[in-house]
């Protein structure tokens, strides 16, 4: 396959898959975020590959200079320092005009920081809102939480260590009752989950600690509609001709309600 995209470890450099290892092994060209970081990882297991960089700063002009060998038929690799390229990483521009060319392309999938991190949180979820990096600044963050406070799915966001302590005094602000989960240095030694109100979470973290994170928000409290009123929305809802799971998921967004619970609860009203 002339296009791989490869997913590596997000931490522990054994949760490397053996198909991305064979992949970097084949490769003619294996381009990375970081050389010196991809480096580590293959002298890990044994592999020596051609290395040469592809970041932000050089995406538009090495995805240009790629496309021609592609379509030549050479096998490239690409990762990111950690998880699936395209994923907040640079790659999608090279993915995308493989694509457009004619070029096939692979993924190879692997670890995530952040489904990681949805497991780690202990809190539940039909569906999850990904939010990327978190915007910088007290005014864009308070926007943001405005935002938020609506979405009644479980919302999942990277942050740099140096700015979390301002950014969850800010959640708290907000909403200092909302669940949340601060998930550090996922799969490596000293990995750390500490979950609580938010208000209880910021205290903890009143300093900037160390090391890579993931931040997940829980739901939002359900809203005013009780839950015999949201199942019998659903009911409603498929006896005007809707699928009983999208009457399910459709009223669980409006309310807030988990979807699950009111499938079950419209079968027993049948």
């Amino acid at each position: 396959m002339p296009l791989a995209v490869c997913a590596t470890p997000i931490g522990n450099l054994e949760d490397v898959t053996l198909r991305v290892l064979a992949q970097l092994k084949n490769a003619d060209l294996v381009l990375c975020e970081d050389t010196r970081r991809t480096r580590i990882l293959l002298q890990r297991h044994g592999i020596t590959a051609r290395l040469a960089s592809y970041h932000e700063h050089n995406e538009a002009k090495r995805s240009a200079e790629m496309l021609p060998r592609l379509e030549a038929g050479e096998t490239i690799a690409l990762v990111s320092d950690a998880g699936l390229p395209g994923v907040n990483d640079p790659g999608m521009r090279l993915v995308s005009a493989a694509r457009d060319a004619g070029v096939p392309v692979t993924v190879l999938p692997g670890p995530s920081a952040v489904e990681t991190a949805l497991v780690a949180s202990g809190f539940s979820f039909d569906r999850y809102q990904f939010a990327g990096y978190l915007p910088r600044g007290e005014r864009a963050l308070g926007v943001f939480w405005e935002a938020v406070a609506g979405w009644p799915d479980v919302v999942v966001a990277f942050e740099s260590p140096q700015r979390l302590p301002a950014t969850l005094a800010s959640l708290a602000a907000a909403m200092p009752d909302r669940p949340t989960a601060v998930c550090r240095e996922l799969t490596k030694a000293f990995e750390e989950v500490v979950r609580g109100p938010a208000q209880v979470v910021a205290e903890h973290f009143g300093t900037a600690p160390k090391g890579e994170i993931t931040l997940v928000i829980g739901h939002a409290p359900a809203r005013t509609t009780s839950n015999r009123e949201a199942v019998a929305a659903v009911v409603e809802l498929v006896g005007a001709g809707i699928r009983r799971r999208q009457a399910a998921d459709l009223v669980a967004r409006l309310t807030g309600a988990s979807a699950n619970a009111l499938y079950r609860g419209s079968l027993d009203l049948v």
